[in-house]
């Protein structure tokens, strides 16, 4: 027990209660993976048996490095007996033990983002449909939030309210190609990303044995960053801790970020009310930052009104104030930054890989991109292409994937002419078409293309014959040969690295040493395997299939200064911290700006920006940016305003907003699909504009805007549209921007004080 020694009493308090529903509020630096990590231990050292233990997390390195470390703490082979890694992945191991009882194989297809978009490509261009309104991005994000919301395709189609919101937005389809989605992915033996969680509760609800089996197996529960759990996520949780109730959720409420992608920070602030007896620890003493940053951090989220109080406090040193910068362009603060990063690197001996850039979007980067170079400071773009994205990994997977699952379409269409074979499109078209018309998998067409009536010539019938025959040979060693044995098999045998060996490019010979790394990989996997484990190319899918952006991309292991949104900061630390574009309608964002639970969630990001750094942090906001084409004079975030003066160092302190938001009408705006019928509904949108702004001039000479008349809802006219109907309107003065649905043009975004419109009613 002499870890318990090296815990503050907060995060020994924590650790050592052992049953019951708890809550752990984690300030940032306070320790949360220790206390997790301890806790695990400290439960297998209380005759817990590990195999009993369910721990969750978001990334599997997390994963990784926190079974390492039990396992110094308790012995190696109970660490490897929990079960631990993110919830996709043990959700998926779960799939594959009892996906008979949902009606798939197991050794079904896990497609990525690209896949499912590609096959939404797809099914658009076979309904011929406007592949500018039904984009692959829009369709797919749109289906991914209604499983997150637990509705499925059928549930989908017969809910007025969606129905009526995709008519609004002009996509009537919307729903049929869900459900068309839906039946493709079933018929390819493939689930998406989303379907890991949305299958697992229909699992569980569905079949109350299984439910029971899982309730009784997993008598402990630990859920990481549950502030970031959506409600697919927080129905399973709730669900598999209902029998024991000894669950244990870390977090922190002030870092809820991901709103976009479905977070709700509702399930950690209503975790009291569902467990009404759940015993509450606050780790409040911050290890990374110094004072001045700590106190700055508790001044900005002190502003949120939905937060669990707490206070963090740290004994580190004072530190230096917060550099603040003003530049009069977004080229000059690019500069500024760039400056300060070359002279604090030198002056504090600092390596590169010491400095990060954060800002609110992507687009932002360029200006610090080029003043970077100009001063030859090596930068690293965090969130760039991932290895496992890249062209030429994603066809050899693609051999992969085939191999161990023949319906697996989109890898069939993605190789079955790659390497060339001389199988063109008109073939697979054809092929495409019988696979829907028979309602089989176009696998299933190829290898017999009589039985179907297949319109083509005896040549391609050769030589789609010998296609099917060389998937089938490598298929006939699944269980045999280890992972790496069968990868370097394929690889060699269908020609895709002499493919790539023969061009001999920088590009070419790249994607040679792509293709030789993810060889390289494939071995690690199979030689780090467990004793007395073979680890066979099926085992070796479904890892990769599951890794996380966190997982791939290790800024860290680059010494060069990495440049990166907000988002993809959480989770990280660096000494010294840039957080650019402190502006109004940037920072905080201009869609985010009307609602109340939209704000507190930006307000929560620049907490979230400020808190990574360690040593020193630094603010920045721009007089004058490029948006939209334009030179637009910007205003300081009003996040600026928030920090107490004597925490900031400026040559030149913001001017107060000469708008306050006062008048603004806040709104918790729901996710467009609405809660689910157990969650508490959001009212109904009301006029979002703020009533001090009367009107928008335009700068085109066109009659001005008058925004008391103006509401969601407005019947207007437009001169090129005709008539239409307010849907939103978002921003404020002079960028108010109004999206307007016209029958004749269909959904136009128009920024104000450009657009000729006139108010009808």
């Amino acid at each position: 027990m002499d870890y318990l020694k090296s815990l503050n009493t907060a995060q020994r308090d924590a650790v050592e209660n052992l049953e019951g529903p708890m809550m752990v509020i984690a300030g940032a630096g306070s320790g949360k993976t220790r206390v997790l990590t301890y806790r695990i231990a400290h439960l297998i050292n209380n005759n817990v048996d590990p195999f009993h233990i369910l721990a969750l997390t978001f990334t599997n390195k997390a994963a990784k490095e926190m079974k390492k470390r039990i396992g110094e703490l308790v012995g190696e082979g109970e660490a490897m007996n929990i079960w631990m890694g993110t919830f996709h992945s043990i959700f998926a191991r779960i799939l594959r033990m009892e996906c008979d009882r949902i009606g798939y194989p197991r050794n079904f297809t896990i497609y990525d983002t690209q896949d499912s978009k590609s096959l939404i490509k797809t099914i658009v261009k076979e309904y011929h449909l406007d592949d500018k309104l039904y984009k692959p991005g829009i369709v797919y994000n749109r289906i991914s939030s209604a499983k997150n919301n637990l509705i499925s395709a059928t549930a989908y189609a017969k809910n007025d309210d969606i129905i009526a919101d995709d008519r609004m937005n002009n996509r009537p389809k919307m729903g049929e190609i869900y459900m068309e989605y839906q039946k493709r992915c079933f018929r390819s033996n493939a689930m998406d990303f989303d379907d890991l969680l949305f299958k697992t509760n229909v699992l569980l609800k569905d079949h109350p044995d299984v439910l029971h089996k899982y309730q009784h197996k997993f008598k402990f529960i630990l859920v990481d960053e549950y502030q970031d759990t959506n409600y697919s996520q927080y129905i399973i949780i709730k669900r598999l801790a209902a029998l024991n109730e000894n669950l244990c959720v870390v977090g922190d409420d002030a870092q809820s970020i991901y709103g976009f992608r479905g977070a709700n920070i509702q399930n950690i602030l209503n975790f009291k009310k569902d467990y009404p007896d759940f015993k509450l620890f606050k780790l409040e003493q911050n290890y990374r930052s110094t004072k001045v940053i700590v106190d700055v951090a508790n001044t900005i989220i002190a502003n949120n009104v939905d937060q669990i109080k707490k206070k963090v406090w740290t004994e580190n040193g004072e530190g230096d104030k917060i550099k603040l910068y003003k530049a009069l362009t977004d080229n000059e603060e690019g500069r500024i930054i760039a400056n300060s990063i070359f002279e604090n690197h030198q002056q504090h001996q600092a390596k590169h890989l010491d400095f990060a850039i954060l800002y609110r979007t992507n687009a932002q980067s360029r200006s610090f991109e080029e003043a970077l170079r100009k001063l030859n400071i090596p930068y690293k773009i965090y969130g760039g292409l991932s290895f496992y994205q890249r062209k030429e990994i994603k066809d050899l997977l693609a051999y992969f994937r085939l191999t161990a699952n023949f319906h697996d379409e989109e890898s069939l269409k993605r190789i079955i002419n790659y390497p060339k074979r001389g199988i063109g499109k008109t073939s697979l078209d054809h092929a495409t078409v019988a696979a829907k018309e028979h309602g089989v998998s176009l696998w299933n067409i190829l290898a017999n293309p009589d039985k179907y009536s297949l319109p083509i010539n005896n040549g391609t019938k050769s030589k789609i014959s010998d296609f099917i025959a060389l998937i089938k040979s490598f298929a006939t060693k699944l269980e045999t040969d280890n992972a790496y044995v069968l990868a370097s098999n394929i690889a060699s045998s269908c020609n895709l690295l002499k493919e790539l060996y023969t061009d001999k490019t920088p590009e070419g010979l790249s994607r040679f040493e792509n293709v030789q790394e993810l060889l390289n990989g494939i071995k690690e996997f199979t030689d780090n395997a467990p004793k007395d484990e073979v680890r066979f190319l099926s085992d070796f899918l479904l890892d990769v299939a599951l890794l996380t952006d966190a997982d791939s991309d290790k800024p860290e292991d680059y010494n060069k200064v990495t440049l990166m949104t907000v988002h993809a900061a959480k989770g990280l630390e660096f000494p010294f911290v840039y957080v650019v574009g402190m502006e109004e309608n940037l920072f905080p964002s201009q869609l985010s700006v009307n609602s109340r639970s939209d704000l507190e969630e930006e307000r929560r990001l620049f907490y979230v920006a400020v808190t990574r750094a360690e040593k020193k942090a630094f603010l920045s906001y721009a007089v004058s940016r490029y948006r939209w084409g334009n030179l637009t004079q910007c205003e300081p975030s009003r996040f600026l305003e928030e920090i107490d003066e004597r925490f900031i160092d400026a040559d030149e302190f913001p001017a107060k907003r000469k708008q306050n938001t006062a008048g603004i009408q806040f709104e918790n705006t729901a996710n467009f699909l609405g809660r689910p019928a157990n969650r508490t509904s959001a009212a109904p949108k009301k006029n979002l504009v703020p009533p001090n702004l009367k009107k928008i001039s335009s700068t085109t000479g066109s009659p001005a805007v008058d925004l008391e008349k103006l509401k969601e809802g407005s019947n207007v006219l437009h001169a090129r549209f005709g008539k239409g109907k307010v849907v939103k309107l978002e921003g404020m003065a002079p960028n108010v921007k109004a999206t307007v649905y016209f029958p004749s043009a269909g959904q136009k975004q128009l920024l104000l004080k450009f657009a000729k419109l006139e108010v009808l009613d």
